[in-house]
């Protein structure tokens, strides 16, 4: 029985009393090994005197490209349900930027706040931590689905979140051009070569390219630490507040929202509902720190949104 065609009971099969320990548990595991290794971050960048940016270039230049190689040129999706899930995902990704957008032109901020909004509304923490969650509170059977999800906002939210820092910072034609010289949508072209040919990768590539994806997540949280120790105050105040509002409350309600316009139900909307629920990406600040814009405030908000999340997530997780 495929993903699309399983019976959904969450609700009735899912007992808040008796599975919040369960998802307090999961949190825990997914949560507290992001923390830890901020804060090895942090003590390295004080005791090293490591740069940030060193890193954050290395993850940017390297490692992220390797990922995307190393995920997309081998991933197993059936086409016509993924270009429906892709089309919502997309549909959800620009509601929730605009969302971002406007927030903070209603709230009269600067380009450079308007477009870190942008950003953080945006780019969700959908691979170490959507997958983890979603397979916790759904099954096995949402493996496919959440990576389809996870593989089309990581193409979308990098195009989107690199156009809102190169216009924040020269806009124009140049902000539209700096997007197609990302390195990530450069390592696409090969990836989607090989995917759609079904050559197969060869051995030594996919091993290399491998061994460099594994390293990027702990790289970025350990790039976010160092960070957050060349902070000089950690300022946790209303647009930190309400840039994490927008990503975890407006992501999901929109998505919810748009759901069934895409003739989406069970297991693929369910999925796609609680990827734009996630909170934001240390691939956020690793744009920010690479465009300059506003890192502190940025990373800030990374850091602030995961801790924000234990209890939208939990709505969330526990209803939809």
């Amino acid at each position: 029985m495929s993903a699309r065609e399983q019976p959904i009971l969450f609700l009735s099969q899912f007992d808040f009393t008796d599975n919040f320990g369960g998802l307090f548990f999961v949190f825990l595991n997914v949560v507290s090994p992001v923390f830890i290794l901020v804060v090895i971050g942090y003590f390295i960048g004080q005791c090293l005197n490591v740069e940030a940016r060193s890193l954050s270039r290395t993850a940017y230049y390297v490692l992220v490209p390797a990922f995307v190689f190393n995920i997309i040129s081998e991933a197993k999706i059936e086409a016509e349900l993924a270009l429906q899930m892709v089309s919502f995902i997309f549909a959800a990704q620009i509601a929730v930027a605009s969302l971002g957008f406007l927030v903070g032109m209603v709230l009269g901020r600067t380009k450079e706040i308007i477009a870190a909004y942008v950003l953080i509304a945006t780019f969700g923490n959908v691979g170490n931590f959507g997958l983890q969650l979603i397979e916790y509170r759904l099954g096995e059977i949402s493996r496919i689905p959440a990576t389809v999800y996870f593989l089309a906002i990581l193409f979308i939210s990098f195009v989107i979140c690199v156009g809102a820092a190169s216009w924040a910072r020269s806009g124009g034609l140049q902000a539209i051009f700096s997007v197609f010289k990302t390195p990530a949508l450069l390592a696409l072209i090969p990836a989607l070569a090989f995917n759609i040919s079904g050559a197969e990768v060869p051995i030594s590539l996919s091993q290399l390219t491998g061994l460099l994806g594994q390293a990027m997540i702990p790289v970025m949280l350990i790039a976010l630490g160092v960070q957050m120790g060349e902070i000089v105050k950690i300022n946790i105040n209303f647009n930190v507040f309400a840039a994490s509002t927008v990503r975890l409350i407006g992501g999901p309600v929109l998505a919810m929202l748009l759901a069934p316009y895409f003739d989406l139900e069970g297991m693929e909307r369910s999925t796609g509902i609680l990827q734009a629920a996630m909170p934001s990406a240390v691939l956020t600040s690793i744009i920010a720190i690479e465009y300059k814009l506003i890192p502190e405030f940025v990373t800030t908000t990374v850091l602030f949104s995961t801790l924000y999340s234990i209890l939208t997530l939990t709505v969330f997780l526990t209803y939809i």
